[in-house]
């Protein structure tokens, strides 16, 4: 019997800032973002949506697009490091939010006899969401699972992380019915705690906080987005445990070359050119190429060789990660959309073709597996019309996003949405302040 995606979605928030926009205000040569890094456009989310609505929105598309009964789900497991609560699953809330607009249709709590849950490892946690879903549909021929990656990628305003920012969901279908992709049973790991990128809890003095009153402690636990990271180190940290992981899953699979039989590569995108640019290490080692110094790397990167194979195995991967930025945990599944979408609309034919996979979490893990596509793999992709959605969004202006960044907007910027949306947050109630309350917006 056979496991992987039967299914798949994804939600891409409505409003986005060119980066030509952004590069100009931020005195940046717009060709260093756009040519160097392959950003063209960054989602980004309105004054009424988070994590868990991006979740909703693709939990809820999954199953009309694809006439799932929800009764026919037994676990949905969220994979973000965008999570809304410190003991609430993320899930809870999207669970909620899909099953209030499923009701007229099936009835009420239609996930009754759903597990739920988040799982949390930076931007590999849906990687890790797909493999234990694997596993449990595994040991329960029959059932199904979904996989939902969501996250808001949000950094400090004029940082060196500003022009990455992205945003949006996907949603994927587990189950013995693989109808997309068929994925095999070997994954490389590579693990090391390491500090490239991570969302400590921080503290204020008391007597800092404008609004302290005294029954406040002396120290208040403070929550923001806004990640602690080193650029640099981190990227070094990605192609080190990549590095890790792949030699792992040589050594199980006993595969000279591995990425030799494989169609596409797809791996996790903070920005658009990032995975062609780390692979440049194995690529080397795997063809006995000079790697040790910068010059090397680059004499390598621009080489026509590797050029072609970037093309082929990388380049349409890509396409997605330029209009809307980095997603954490949900990139790399739409690094994987990106390239079957690609491959639909061209034409050509995936059926049999490996795919391989190459994700990667901050703080630090690896993992890397390789699937097969499904003869059934069009009639999947033939709803997904992703970049034509892509196109239809609105351009907000930087003065905007400046605001929306700040939160210094209480009224969404588009005012005719459709969808889920944050109604309102208890602060009254003493035994549920912070309570989040979501509507959703014919």
């Amino acid at each position: 019997m056979s496991y992987g995606i039967e299914a798949a979605s994804y939600f891409v928030p409505s409003l986005y800032l060119d980066i030509k926009d952004l590069a100009v205000k931020r005195n940046i040569e717009p060709a260093k973002l756009e040519k160097g890094l392959g950003l063209h456009k960054m989602a980004f989310p309105d004054v009424h949506e988070d994590a868990a609505t991006f979740a909703a929105e693709a939990l809820l598309k999954l199953i009309n697009q694809y006439n799932i009964h929800p009764k026919d789900i037994s676990r949905i497991y969220l994979g973000t490091e965008s999570a809304l609560d410190a003991a609430k699953p993320t899930a809870t809330y999207a669970m909620q939010m899909a099953e209030t607009v499923l009701e007229p249709r099936f009835g009420a709590r239609v996930f009754k006899n759903c597990d739920v849950v988040d799982m949390t490892f930076a931007c590999v946690g849906a990687v890790d969401a797909l493999q234990n879903c694997l596993d449990y549909v595994k040991a329960n021929p029959g059932k199904k699972a979904v996989v939902m990656a969501s996250d808001y990628a949000k950094y400090e305003l004029a940082s060196t992380g500003e022009y990455t920012q992205g945003g949006g969901a996907v949603a994927l279908l587990v189950s013995d019915n693989p109808k997309l992709i068929e994925i095999e049973d070997t994954f490389g790991v590579a693990t090391e705690s390491v500090f490239d990128f991570f969302k400590p809890r921080r503290a204020a003095d008391k007597k800092d906080l404008v609004t302290a009153t005294e029954h406040m402690p002396d120290k208040i636990e403070i929550f923001t987005d806004e990640p602690v990271f080193d650029g640099q180190y981190s990227n070094q940290c990605y192609q080190d445990r990549i590095r890790e992981a792949y030699e792992h899953y040589k050594e199980q699979t006993g595969l000279e070359k591995p990425y030799e039989n494989w169609r596409y590569m797809i791996f996790h995108l903070p920005y658009a050119f990032h995975g062609k640019r780390v692979f440049t290490e194995i690529y080397s080692q795997e063809n006995h190429l000079p790697y040790a110094t910068p010059e090397e790397q680059k004499a390598v990167a621009k080489s026509e060789e590797y050029l072609q194979f970037i093309n082929e195995k990388i380049e349409p991967s890509q396409r997605a990660s330029s209009e809307i930025g980095n997603m954490y945990t949900a990139s790399i599944f739409m690094a994987l959309l990106s390239a079957l979408q690609v491959s639909y609309d061209s034409g050509e034919e995936l059926a049999g073709r490996k795919i391989g996979f190459l994700g990667y979490g901050s703080g630090s893990k690896a993992k890397v597996f390789a699937a097969v596509v499904s003869p059934e793999w069009k009639q999947v992709v033939s709803s997904w019309h992703l970049f034509d959605e892509l196109k239809n969004r609105t351009a907000i202006s930087f003065e905007t996003y400046e605001k929306l960044h700040r939160k210094q907007l209480s009224k969404s910027v588009n005012p005719d949405y459709k969808g889920f949306g944050l109604d309102w947050i208890e602060q009254q109630n003493p035994v549920s302040i912070g309570a989040r309350h979501y509507k959703y917006q014919e």
